[in-house]
């Protein structure tokens, strides 16, 4: 990898890390509508003007039901889910519960005629849901059942979105895919946005973490990625989904006051252990596991999606 490359590398690593410890901010300060309503929306207004002129909208045409499919399975449901269950979840649990999106997308490409995985890979798949299983219980404190499938759903969705992207999205720009999907977003979340608005102007650490999570976890993230992929390739790109947890348990640590406890350390280990295992290539014909979001596919973007996602 170039120099280039690992710049790229470690700019995504960190950017789809700390989209984590941003809900958690602004989640004290807006209702969840208004958060993910205003990501979406600076995203989508920040891409905007390049898909215009670069001429990428109009190449969308006849795509909608996908992109609608696209943008249900990899922003609107993920987003909220994953902002609601940070209402109740440490940051750090959430970002490594998310991190199961590589096991889930194996799982799904077995189930939608992938490849057959090799015992290394269903060794990787069984770790893997053993840390899950882990974090899930005693490592999510108590009362935390629904915000844990909140997050497992939003692993799921990561995982079904880049399955439509690279399938049904593939040949379209992904500048105007992204810019197209958040505005179906920020359109479907403008309602509940409006009505749940705040009456008051939010803390100005609430206002930042909101232009952090639209501006650079989403509206630049995909930029970068794009730039990554066009560098490294897809397959390499998809590689941060091991580095983002590590950042996001890092600041929910030392910048939240996160506990860090044995259940939360043994399950990182676990988790991205059998991510590793669970999406290695068998053979020659096996195909690299779909990028997840927060990290989004090549044809997409905790977002968002991609996308990740936040």
């Amino acid at each position: 990898m170039t120099r280039r490359g690992w710049v790229l590398f470690a700019a995504m690593g960190v950017i789809w890390g700390i989209p984590y410890l941003l809900i958690k901010v602004a989640d004290g300060g807006v209702s969840v509508p208004v958060l993910v309503f205003t990501r979406v929306a600076l995203g989508c207004l920040l891409l905007a003007p390049a898909a215009i002129r670069g001429g990428h909208l109009a190449a969308l045409k006849g795509h909608l039901r996908w992109l609608a499919a696209f943008t249900a399975a990899e922003i609107i449901g993920p987003f909220a889910l994953l902002s609601n269950a940070e209402r109740h979840l440490p940051s750090s649990t959430s970002g490594l519960l998310v991190a199961a999106v590589p096991i889930i997308s194996a799982i799904l490409g077995l189930l939608t005629g992938g490849d057959r995985p090799t015992a290394v890979r269903w060794a990787g798949l069984a770790v893997g849901l053993g840390g899950v299983a882990l974090l899930a219980g005693p490592g999510a404190g108590r009362g935390a059942a629904v915000p844990v499938l909140e997050v497992l759903g939003t692993a799921l969705g990561y995982s079904i979105g880049p399955l439509i992207a690279n399938r049904k999205l593939a040949s379209l720009p992904p500048i105007g895919v992204n810019t197209v999907c958040l505005g179906m977003a920020a359109a479907v979340y403008a309602p509940a946005a409006a009505l749940t608005w705040p009456h008051k102007v939010p803390s100005l650490q609430v206002l930042g973490a909101l232009a952090g999570l639209g501006v650079i976890c989403t509206a630049a993230a995909f930029l970068v990625f794009f730039r990554l992929i066009a560098e490294v390739g897809p397959a390499r790109a998809t590689v941060i989904t091991y580095v983002n947890p590590a950042v996001a348990v890092a600041l929910g640590v030392l910048v939240l006051g996160e506990h860090l406890t044995a259940a939360i350390g043994v399950s990182f280990v676990l988790i991205l252990g059998g991510s590793v295992l669970a999406t290695r290539p068998g053979s020659g014909r096996a195909r690299p596991a779909p990028p997840p979001p927060d990290v989004p596919s090549p044809v997409a973007g905790d977002g968002v999606t991609t996308s990740r996602s936040e």
